[in-house]
């Protein structure tokens, strides 16, 4: 796939989506790259007793299995020059079972000037978004 040419962008223009399943595997191995072990990720007793619906993905994991769809789409991490979100729900990962993640992009706004497209990505579980103000800017010939 060619990386995308700034001119030949629309506003609303979608640019993919995806499915990003999680278990409670991959919750660990990403405590361990990242030196997170908060027990609200491993500990099921732990988090339900602060209020929590049950172990919970790390916030930053769910930012971060987001960012592949636009990093793909440019057809290069390095033209991502910004990137950021909010944290609006939490991400239960059932034990046994899974998360399903759906990831999709559009394109929220073009800067001709700047050569940069903002991508605006929805980040849901079930339907609901867990991520809100999902942004990437992106910088395009």
């Amino acid at each position: 796939m060619s990386a995308p040419v700034l001119a030949d962008l629309e506003v609303g223009q979608e640019i993919g989506s995806r499915e990003v399943v999680l278990d409670r595997a991959r919750l660990v191995r990403y405590a361990g790259a990242s030196g997170d072990f908060n027990p609200i990720h491993w500990n099921e007793r732990f988090a339900t007793e602060v209020g929590l619906p049950g172990v919970i993905a790390h916030g930053m994991l769910s930012m971060g299995v987001a960012a592949p769809l636009v990093e793909e789409w440019a057809g290069d991490p390095g033209a991502v020059v910004d990137y950021q979100t909010r944290f609006a729900r939490p991400v239960p990962v059932p034990d046994p079972g899974t998360a399903a993640l759906t990831v999709t992009g559009v394109v929220g706004a073009l800067d001709p000037e700047a050569g940069t497209a903002r991508i605006d990505l929805t980040v849901a579980l079930d339907g609901v978004r867990v991520l809100a103000k999902t942004q990437a800017v992106v910088r395009l010939a």
